[in-house]
């Protein structure tokens, strides 16, 4: 049980729906129609649309579609690179990992945001200085365009597209769960909003979006753990006292060690943590979205945090939640009381809907039906900013880095370009609802995994060495992505999470949970021999083209909107 929980809650922590999902998994107990919660609902749908609406009529160019004109402030790019990261299920998640096991909630929260240091210092000014709408256009400065862009644009999609899995899956039994509507409609009613807003109203409409469910997000949540610590007198140590009375694991859920004992895990999940937050394609593009490097920095020291702030609220519901909603029988399942005093050897697994549904709960128990119902509407909302981010990079993989970089190779229009990318939209959608409908009874946390561990063993390392290595070549870069892509993949497919829990072996054919702590140094490695080993003519004229390209890098010379550097 206690693996079970740490592979739930580390889909979560990876920014998906998926542990949710899998929380939930099986026959669905459907709540009476929550009426609170779809008028609220219907009122950010409402006011999104009109966003959409205003955000259609100035996306004219390419540039308005896959950037949002390049015209948007740090501060506002923080805060909607904070609503692209902090999904429905870090929220619940979290607090649900909290509210199990107590301070260990803290090992991946802390995990997540030491990747956002790793941004700032390293890509984040580079990025901004030497592309235009995606990372592949970094990644292939200097290089063969046909075949870096086409690694990136795959392993981008694959990415993308486990990603969109999960959220799909996570979306349908999420609402499925909170608003008591049947499993296909609600993840139809994801992927027809998440079009809506891509395909009209470009990056501008994502990122505001945004923007509105991070201040929601935030807001909700900041009430949520001011009014939970409020009973405890504003005074933290009173409220660890009381969860250490309560909780059945006692004065242990003090200390680290309960979830991650083994090193190896632990240090491959910390890889994949760091280095796959640098290499996600829609965290990338939204470094696009500013108009210079000093903008892209800023946006990072916002997003940081604000993500910080908002981990630190989850871990006060999680230790509060364990006290107060032992106070309110009416949210567990009556089993979970003996002669109404609760059963402590139930209290993990009492609560309806799983762990997961602790932050909702609590909701009700400090705010009444009412901020149930803002919780849950935020819940969703969450959702779909989430995967119109998602939707957006896995459309600019197909249409400016597939379609107008190596089909048409430079010589396509501006608008043929962005009906590309609207048509890749409309099938990205259809093909996240089909597969979302296609995966509702499987355990999708391992495409979380899978998914970080691809960027971190792909995106990240072509990208950084090809900013910071001049010797880098075009095959090295080629070989290198793929070796790390493959390496990511082949390993996940033998671990426990698919071997064992999907496909159904009794035995998985290796001990690692998660592939990074192998395949990200076999992508660099890979790297490096294979650009040692290119003498042809094509390696030495990159060589030479580095020296202009770290200038640029460094400076901003010859960059769009170099001039505010």
């Amino acid at each position: 049980m206690r693996m079970r929980h740490s592979l739930i809650t580390l889909a979560a922590l990876l920014g998906s729906t998926s542990a949710f999902a899998d929380a939930v998994k099986g026959p669905i107990e459907k709540q009476a129609t929550n009426v609170t919660a779809i008028v609220m609902f219907l009122i950010f749908v409402g006011m999104t649309m009109g966003i959409t609406y205003w955000a259609a009529a100035r996306t004219k160019t390419a540039k308005d579609f896959y950037t949002g004109g390049g015209g948007i402030t740090g501060f506002q790019n923080g805060l909607a690179i904070a609503g692209d990261y902090m999904s429905a299920a870090s929220f619940l998640g979290i607090s649900g990992l909290v509210f199990s096991s107590g301070f260990d909630g803290l090992i991946y929260s802390i995990g997540f945001l030491v990747g956002w240091p790793i941004i700032m210092f390293l890509v984040a000014e580079q990025l901004r200085n030497l592309g235009k709408f995606t990372f592949a256009d970094v990644a292939s400065y200097r290089f063969g365009q046909t075949e870096i862009r086409t690694m990136a644009a795959v392993s981008s999609l694959v990415v993308v597209a486990f990603y969109l899995i999960a959220q799909m899956v996570g979306a349908g039994k999420l609402i499925q769960l909170l608003f008591g509507i049947d499993y296909w409609i609600a993840v139809v009613g994801v992927g027809i909003l998440m079009m809506i807003y891509v395909v009209f109203g470009g990056m501008t409409a994502t990122t505001w979006v945004q923007i509105i469910k991070a201040v929601l997000l935030l807001s909700g949540a900041t009430f949520m753990a001011f009014s939970a610590l409020a009973t405890f007198g504003f005074s933290p140590e009173e409220m660890f006292k009381q969860a250490v009375a309560a909780h059945p694991k006692g004065q242990a859920i003090m200390g680290p060690g309960g979830l991650v004992k083994d090193p190896v895990n632990a240090i491959s999940l910390g890889l994949a943590l760091m280095f796959g937050t640098a290499g996600l394609p829609h965290i990338l593009m939204r470094f696009f979205t500013v108009p210079n490097a000093k903008e892209a920095r800023k946006s990072v020291f916002f997003a940081t945090g604000f993500i910080g702030y908002f981990y630190i609220l989850t871990f006060i519901i999680g230790f509060s939640a364990i006290v107060m909603l032992g106070k309110h029988p009416e949210f567990f399942k009556p089993d979970a009381f003996v002669n109404g005093v609760i059963d402590k050897a139930k209290l993990i697994t009492g609560l309806s809907g799983g762990t997961n549904m602790v932050a909702i709960r609590l909701a009700e128990a400090v705010g009444g039906n009412l901020f149930l119902g803002f919780i849950s509407a935020v819940a969703f909302a969450t959702i779909l900013a989430v995967v119109a981010g998602l939707t957006l990079a896995g459309a600019s993989a197909i249409s400016h880095d597939l379609y107008a970089s190596v089909i048409a190779r430079g010589r396509s229009s501006e608008v043929m370009e962005m009906k590309v990318s609207r048509y890749s939209t409309i099938a990205l959608g259809i093909l996240a609802m089909i597969l979302g409908i296609a995966f509702e009874s499987q355990n999708v946390a391992f495409m979380v995994g899978l998914a970080f561990a691809i960027a971190a063993s792909a995106n990240f390392p072509v990208l950084l060495m090809s900013v910071f290595w001049g010797r880098m070549t075009t095959r090295g870069a080629q070989v290198g992505g793929y070796l790390g892509l493959a390496t990511a993949v082949v390993l996940t497919v033998m671990s426990k999470a698919v071997w064992v829990d999907v496909i159904g072996n009794k035995e998985a054919l290796i001990g690692l949970d998660n592939p990074a702590i192998i395949s990200i140094p076999v992508a660099f490695v890979a790297i490096w021999l294979f650009s040692l080993m290119d003498r042809s003519k094509r390696a030495e004229e990159e060589a030479l083209a580095y020296e202009a390209q770290h200038v640029r890098c460094e400076t901003g010379i010859g960059a769009e909107g170099a001039s505010g550097h």
